[in-house]
């Protein structure tokens, strides 16, 4: 079985006005998402999602040129032997870095969609795993910088639906930071878990100041308080408090990891499987981790594909974390691009899909109907 084409398609909508999250990194006004349909000459088709890179446009050309020429042809159930030359030809040598690494996790990700399409098993069952409980958390783009009491309102919300777990943002003022995660731990007790991510915001001085008062209030992890560039802050920063860090989503392949996981200084690791390389390498990942008694804690991307792919990933490896719930108001990528791709249950978890593939049947005329909409996601 030969890959016939690779296609990728940029599609985005706007956030509807007063739902405009503010976070570390700015706010919200569009989600853009990169789809990539693989077709084989058997008939076979899977899908996968690159991220966006705040570029759809770039990332989809990039899927559509160069990762395309150095696919089309190749046996598309050499999942690893694809990769490999991805990375030979376009990551490691005179390629486009990150970039390549997003349009690379796309083509893995549609890789083992027809895979597991191929045996008519669900994704995990291919992976070595097995159907069990996910422990989630309320996050995606939702619980912003807000006035306190309408953040706790927002959290308690997300409680009465079942949640057991939430991250709200940081990366604003410390004070505003501590009075809006004192005021979710005042309204919901110590019974839920709070974890906080401030989005690369924070300075030195920031964490210094926050993190004493994070540990006060049973926060759970401190979340990419830098860019993921600096590894000498994270590494003098775990002498500011006990709140463990984290970080992860702007980490591409194992050998940014394994840099990461050898600094010695964060303790939950989040992968994203459309940034880092895909299943393939996510796996890889959680091995290496593994044996440092880590957890993955994947950050999930913008549409269903991303997160089925995620859930699936966790229900096969010994050493899941959480899986990131997008609790944002109106996300149609969530609910519309296959149907929604995940379910909380009594106990606050998700459990992955039973449908052979990621486990979804992706709607060709909902991408149709969300074009790419140029300009910043964020502002």
């Amino acid at each position: 079985m030969r890959i016939r084409a690779v296609t990728a398609v940029p599609i985005s909508f706007r956030v509807p006005q007063g739902q405009n999250v503010t976070l570390g990194i700015g706010r919200a006004v569009k989600r853009d998402a990169v789809l990539v349909k693989i077709e084989t000459d058997e008939g076979l088709v899977g899908w996968g999602e690159a991220h966006h890179g705040r570029c759809p446009g770039a990332i989809a050309r990039l899927v559509d040129t160069t990762i395309a020429e150095l696919v089309v042809g190749l046996d598309a159930l050499d999942v690893v032997g694809v990769w490999r030359r991805v990375h030979q030809m376009q990551l490691a040598s005179h390629g486009m870095g990150a970039a390549a690494a997003m349009a690379l996790s796309g083509i893995d990700l549609a890789l083992w969609d027809i895979r597991a399409r191929v045996v008519g098993w669900p994704l995990y069952r291919l992976l070595g795993g097995a159907s069990k409980p996910i422990k989630a958390y309320a996050g995606g783009i939702s619980l912003g910088w807000q006035a306190p009491e309408s953040l706790a309102d927002e959290a308690q919300s997300y409680v009465e639906q079942g949640w057991r777990a939430l991250k709200l943002r940081c990366g604003d003022t410390v004070p505003r930071d501590v009075a809006r995660v004192r005021a979710v731990r005042e309204r919901l007790g110590d019974e839920i878990d709070i974890l906080v991510d401030a989005n690369t915001n924070y300075s030195l001085d920031d964490a210094r100041r926050a993190m004493p008062a994070f540990d006060e209030l049973g926060v759970g992890w401190l979340e990419e308080p830098f860019s993921p560039f600096d590894d000498r802050a994270y590494e003098t920063a775990t002498g500011f408090g006990n709140v463990p860090l984290a970080a992860g989503e702007n980490h591409f392949t194992r050998f940014d990891f394994t840099r990461l996981i050898d600094g010695g200084a964060v303790m939950f690791l989040q992968p994203d499987l459309s940034k880092t390389g895909g299943v393939t390498e996510t796996m890889r990942i959680a091995a290496v981790a593994s044996a440092w008694k880590l957890t993955i804690n994947p950050h999930t991307s913008a549409t269903g594909v991303n997160m089925a792919a995620t859930l699936n990933l966790l229900a096969a490896i010994d050493n899941p974390g959480y899986f990131e719930g997008d609790l944002a108001k109106h996300n149609p990528f969530r609910d519309e691009v296959g149907g929604l791709p995940y379910q909380l249950d009594a106990d606050g978890c998700v459990w992955p899909s039973e449908t052979p593939g990621l486990g979804l049947e992706v709607d060709e005329d909902f991408i149709r109907a969300h074009p790419l909409i140029e300009g910043p996601c964020y502002v």
